[in-house]
């Protein structure tokens, strides 16, 4: 295989290695880090004189991609432990219209929070058979254990996320409407209609990483607490804010900006009626705002 033939090919599947070791990691540089090690790995491979050709290419280029994330969990747990606040995972923006192609298999927010909570052997299992179609066979092979581990992995994993992730997906209609009022209701600071919008029970993770606003150390839970945080507290935006209609991790998203500069990424899940937020997930740690000005639609 000469270089550009390796090239190619790695380039062909470099959209689908980054959306597996995103699903892995949550963050793009550690994700653009590891599938780097992997081209480095699939470029030495193919110059080694002793090595034989790679009869599977996207095999090879998928085990290398997964174990090489999962070695990357130590460091990333170590960085975890010392960050500010709720960690939230790094959002994709895209353009509201725009279809996410093959990055649509990066899992919502919401989801990626729950699997921050998996092992990493877990999530591993999770992503690949949940998300990607893989058999545990397959599965096993790559990731080096038995069919009869990963079946047990598997199990214990669809489990744990069964019992957290939100039982309901309202439609996208729906969510941009919610995601209106809810801007609408900060912005202009009407506590009132904010506290009708919110569920009794909703939750508040407010992502700043100690480097922009945010509402503590922990999530935030209930109503009153939430609104009153969002109108007259720590997690209220600034004045002067703009609001631009994007998707983040395929669902729609609020991407806020004062001047020309990105303030957070603000997505929403509902009730299963669509009527009430349940759970508000808002970025403004601007460490992971890299992608909230990619050509996104002005709002009105």
């Amino acid at each position: 295989m000469t270089t550009d033939e390796a090239t190619e090919v790695f380039t062909r599947h470099r959209e689908l290695l980054f959306s597996m070791v995103y699903n892995l990691l949550g963050t793009v540089a550690d994700t653009e880090d590891v599938l780097q090690e992997t081209w480095l790995a699939w470029s030495g491979r193919y110059r080694s004189a002793e090595a034989g050709p790679v009869v599977h290419p996207r095999a090879y280029l998928v085990r290398t991609a997964v174990n090489t994330a999962l070695a990357r969990r130590a460091e990333i747990s170590r960085r975890r432990e010392s960050y500010f606040g709720p960690w939230l995972p790094e959002p994709l923006i895209a353009p509201a219209q725009e279809d996410p192609g093959e990055r649509a298999e990066a899992v919502s927010i919401a989801l990626l929070v729950v699997l921050e909570t998996l092992t990493p052997l877990e999530r591993a299992v999770f992503v690949l058979h949940e998300v990607f179609g893989y058999g545990h066979p397959e599965t096993a092979e790559i990731l080096g254990r038995s069919p009869a581990a990963v079946r047990q992995l598997a199990h214990r994993a669809r489990e744990h996320v069964r019992a957290r992730r939100p039982r309901y997906r309202a439609d996208a209609a729906l969510r941009r409407q919610a995601t209106e009022r809810f801007a609408a209701a900060v912005g202009g600071g009407d506590l009132d209609g904010l506290l009708r919008l919110l569920a009794p029970d909703v939750t508040l993770w407010a992502d700043g990483g100690g480097k922009a606003t945010a509402a503590g150390p922990r999530p935030v839970r209930g109503r009153g607490q939430v609104a009153r945080l969002l109108v007259g507290g720590s997690a209220r935006a600034p004045q002067g804010i703009r609001v631009r209609w994007a998707t983040a991790n395929g669902d729609p998203s609020a991407v806020l900006f004062v001047g020309e500069a990105p303030f957070a990424v603000l997505v929403l899940d509902l009730s299963a009626d669509g009527e009430q937020v349940t759970d508000i997930y808002f970025v403004t740690n601007p460490d992971k705002l890299g992608s909230a000005n990619s050509g996104v639609a002005e709002g009105n």
